[in-house]
């Protein structure tokens, strides 16, 4: 399985053929920004300096600091119409909140049209608090606390995805209690596991995630919600996994919940109106991956669901889709600047910067993969392999394992890692009690800070000793 966590396959290798780590750009070529790759408006001026929303990224350092997490709100948005407008107002597109989520994201969303999932009670607090209606809220997880239920359904969120026998009878219970009828879908196993790396793979069925259509559980999950008056059943949900370029897992798991929808009909002579096909979708980390429009994604996902509920006997009922990293991955990289430039002869450079694997872990969770740059001048300097490190007392402490950069590269200067939108804020921490990046939205020459960087009084308000 090759480092980045991605399908196997002739698009990635450990070692290309020229001998050139998976995912740097080509020796010659290191002022080019592959557009698969960098946020829509990036860009090299004149000067050599690259511009981000318009903003050149040296003014935004000496504005806003390093590192720094620069998101192209531009870019976001025009990936949300592009989801919106691919699957129409006939089908849903929940944003997977779990990515990347702030209060300034929920307002976006809610503005472009797309709902929201959420997965914990921070989540909803900050959907809700942002202004995102409730209707349009789905709450995900599977060990979902009293609490946690209990605020959704007091604030009426349009779904809850029961994952268990257990939460089943949370869910209801609420409910009961407090005088409604809470929608629902089960999550269903469809014992599917996508291409993915071991971690990040969730639909087979040694894992935590749902009920297995296989050993009936899926099954004697929908008897027991249409037997609660306080439920009421939605659809069948189901997620094969992450990062996921092949749609072939998607035609396999439609096969298996439109058969379970079959199943439903013939039992209970009930027609469930929605199917939510779940996220993964992947996006280009680096120059070798190739992602898919969300119109081709759409157009399939449609023809499979239709296919499979031509074959059933069933009318199409409403889909659903979850894209996360798939609209905030590719529209935000992370800016940092050079400390050291340490040459190990006959082997690679370390190049280490200001942050590291408390803004990035997953380098070192996934062994993903990364490219990056140097953006606050261009070169012409003979490439040098590198490999970007952090500054965290770690040995493991790496954010991009092997790149090229120009071999005049010295301290002060800035590089920055592109498609760090997705799960780097998310999962960022305060190793080595390290202060979490800012994140910064650019947009028309101007930066606004969306998520302040912390500061040591944050860091020190928390400890009571």
């Amino acid at each position: 399985m090759s480092r980045s966590a991605h399908p196997a396959g002739p698009r990635h290798a450990d070692v290309l053929p020229e001998g050139r780590p998976g995912g740097s750009v080509p020796p010659g070529d290191l002022n080019t920004l592959d557009p698969r790759v960098w946020p829509r408006t990036a860009h090299r001026a004149e000067d050599g300096a690259v511009r981000l929303g318009g903003l050149d990224l040296r003014r935004f350092a000496e504005e806003f600091g390093t590192p720094a997490y620069v998101l192209d709100e531009e870019d976001f948005r025009a990936r949300c119409r592009a989801w919106r407008e691919a699957f129409g107002p006939d089908a849903d597109v929940f944003y997977a909140g779990k990515a990347f989520l702030s209060r300034a994201v929920v307002r976006w969303l809610r503005e472009e049209g797309l709902n929201l999932d959420v997965c914990s009670a921070g989540e909803l607090a900050t959907a809700l608090d942002a202004g995102m209606p409730a209707e349009r809220v789905a709450l995900h997880g599977n060990n979902k606390s009293g609490a946690e239920i209990e605020r959704a359904v007091r604030a009426g969120v349009g779904r809850i995805v029961l994952d268990s026998f257990q939460e089943i009878v949370r869910v209801a219970d609420v409910a009961a209690r407090l005088g409604v009828r809470q929608p629902v879908q089960i999550r269903a196993t469809v014992g599917v596991e996508a291409h993915t790396h071991e971690f990040i793979a969730t639909a087979h069925e040694d894992q935590k995630f749902g009920l297995a259509l296989s050993d009936g559980q899926a099954a004697e999950a929908v008897r027991r919600v249409l037997g609660l008056d306080s439920l009421e059943l939605l659809g069948i949900h189901s997620h094969i996994g992450s990062q996921i370029f092949d749609l072939a897992g998607f035609e396999v798991s439609a096969r298996r919940v439109v058969g379970l929808l079959r199943e439903i009909r013939d039992e209970h002579g009930v027609e469930l109106p929605e199917i939510d096909l779940g996220g993964g979708l992947g996006i280009a980390y680096t120059p070798d991956d190739d992602p898919r429009a969300p119109a081709d994604i759409a157009k399939a996902l449609r023809e499979i669901v239709a296919r499979e509920c031509e074959a059933a006997g069933l009318a199409v009922p409403r889909l659903s889709v979850e894209p996360g990293r798939a609209i905030v991955g590719p529209t935000a990289v992370t800016l940092y600047e050079v400390g050291t430039v340490k040459e190990l002869e006959g082997l690679r450079t370390y190049v280490s910067v200001d942050g590291g694997m408390s803004d990035n872990i997953r380098t070192a969770l996934y062994d993903a993969e990364y490219t990056v740059a140097l953006v606050s001048r261009s070169s012409s300097a003979e490439p040098m392999l590198s490999r970007v490190v952090g500054k965290h007392c770690e040995s493991g402490d790496i954010v991009v394992r092997d790149a090229f950069l120009p071999a005049d590269l010295a301290p002060g200067d800035l590089i920055a890692v592109p498609a760090t939108g997705a799960y780097c804020r998310s999962m960022a921490s305060n190793y080595n009690h390290a202060l979490r990046p800012p994140v910064v939205a650019v947009r028309d020459g101007r930066g606004r800070v969306i998520v302040r960087r912390e500061t040591e009084e944050d860091l020190l308000r928390l400890d009571v000793g």
